[in-house]
Parts: C-alpha cells; structure tokens; sequence
C-alpha cells in the first residue's frame, strides 16, 4: 500500500485541526492518565489553588508544544524528520489530554490565553524549522531540556498529598527526557549561546502569567 505524502494545503489543514483541537477542545489521549488508579488528594482549597495554577502552567506548556511541533513539521525538510515530529506531538497530546483533565479535577481551567501561547509557539516552531532540520531538532533538545527541569521544581512544588498530579509530571518528564533524546539523536545541533537564555526567559514569563491567568 502506498503512503500519501501530504501537500502544503494538507498540512496546513491537519496544523488549524490541531491548533482548534490544542486551544478549544477536548484531545483525546491515547494512554490512560497515569493519575487515574490513584486515589484524589484532601487538598486544603490554598493547596488546591497552587496544583492548579502549577498543572494550568503544565497544561500551557503542552499547548506550546504542540504548536511548536506542528510548526517545526510544517517546514520539515526531510519527511522522517517530519514523521518524528508529529510522533512526538501525539505524544505531546497525551500530556495536554492529563492535564486537561487533572485542571478539571481541580475545579479549576486552562490558562484564558492558550489562543496567544500557540499562535507565539507556533511562529517559534515555523522559524526554527525555516532555518533547517539540524537546528530545527536542536530546538526540540533544547525545549525538552528546559521543559524537563521546571517538571523537576513543580514535582517539588507539588502538595505533598497530590499523588494524582504527580503521578503526570513524573510521566511527562520521562516522555520529555525521551524526546530530547531521540531529536539529538537524529542530528540535532546546539543552539548558539542567546538562543537558550532567551527561551528561558520567555518561559518565565509564560509560567507567571499561566499560573493565574
């Protein structure tokens, strides 16, 4: 059977179904959440605020990721570089579907400005890719580097008792670990020196306003 290379306007379509799919609606996770076999937290409604505001950080997170990756794919040069950056967006869509529903659980929502995170993200991923595949995957290594280290300091920052949303941050930094990895592992290059400070600092602005907002 033959394999349909996707044209420009079929990845255009298949990027906006995501995008609607990332901001709007409700993705469909193909692992079960790993919060789901544990028992729910007796969270004072202080402790239940800050796991919402760190998993609504976790959730924004993941809408970056998809639009970073979906952007990055779109300008993919070489098409098994692109197959591996959707594979690592639906892996992506996992985290978003977790965290989705662990904010849900939390009586609480996503961030009110998921649609400017992906639009941002998303002009990130396309510029990134137009410069080639190498600095392309060194963006992935970098972002997942970064991203591996703030579910470091939420694992830290969790209440203790928030078994649930743990048990998603310890998966997710596994799954991130991995991605780094494997986008090394496929010729991603190191970013020249501004490049991952910059990153950083956008990150922090992201987190603070995402936690409230």
């Amino acid at each position: 059977m033959s394999v349909r290379t996707l044209s420009p306007l079929d990845r255009l379509l298949e990027g906006l179904e995501r995008a609607m799919e990332a901001v709007a609606g409700s993705p469909e996770a193909h692992r079960r959440s790993p919060g789901d076999a544990l028992p729910d937290a007796d969270l004072t409604e202080a402790e239940r605020r800050h796991a919402a505001g760190l998993m609504r950080i976790n959730h924004v997170g993941e809408v970056c990721a998809q639009a970073l990756y979906v952007g990055q794919a779109a300008l993919a040069r070489n098409e098994e570089t692109r197959q591996h950056l959707m594979h690592a967006a639906q892996e992506e869509t996992d985290h978003l579907a977790w965290c989705a529903e662990r904010l849900k659980q939390l009586d609480s929502r996503p961030s009110l400005l998921n649609p400017l995170w992906y639009a941002g993200s998303y002009a990130i991923g396309v510029a990134a890719a137009a410069v080639g595949d190498p600095v392309s995957l060194g963006f992935v290594v970098e972002t997942e580097r970064q991203v591996e280290a703030h579910l470091a300091d939420h694992l830290e920052r969790l209440p203790a008792q928030d078994a649930r949303s743990r048990a998603i941050l310890t998966q997710m930094q596994t799954d991130e670990i991995r991605h780094a990895e494997a986008a090394q592992a496929r010729g991603g290059i190191d970013l020249p020196w501004p490049i991952p400070r910059l990153m950083h600092a956008a990150s922090a602005v992201m987190k603070a306003v995402a936690y409230r907002f």
